[in-house]
């Protein structure tokens, strides 16, 4: 009896341990909805975009950038925004080609996408 109890007095926390044990598989869809519906939401808000805007104003309707560019040409001052707008490379950055540019001279919006950028 004295081993028989021995034996339960070990085998049973090791059992009782065992059962808080979980190991849970599968795809994180939330981040790749979420990636999704940002990028569905930046399209929205560009199509109501207006030259003229102020950079505040566009940052504070559209958000954080993806990318910031800005610099100096012919005495003027230009900031380019890229917003992520679709979707290319499965690697887990956002580039350029994925994002569509908003062209601000000396602080107001003058252009966006692909072509005015290129004219830049």
């Amino acid at each position: 009896m004295n081993q028989t109890f021995k034996t339960l007095l070990i085998a049973l926390p090791l059992t009782l341990s065992l059962t808080g044990c979980v190991v849970v598989v599968g795809n994180d869809d939330d981040s790749s909805t979420e990636w999704k519906q940002v990028q569905e939401l930046n399209k929205t808000n560009i199509t109501a975009l207006e030259v003229g805007a102020s950079l505040t104003d566009i940052k504070t309707k559209m958000g954080t950038p993806n990318i910031n560019e800005a610099f100096s040409k012919n005495n003027q001052q230009y900031q380019v925004l890229f917003y992520r707008t679709r979707h290319k490379h499965s690697d887990g950055e956002t580039t350029k080609d994925e994002c569509t540019a908003l062209i601000f001279e000396d602080g107001l919006l003058t252009s966006w996408g692909e072509k005015a950028y290129q004219k830049l």
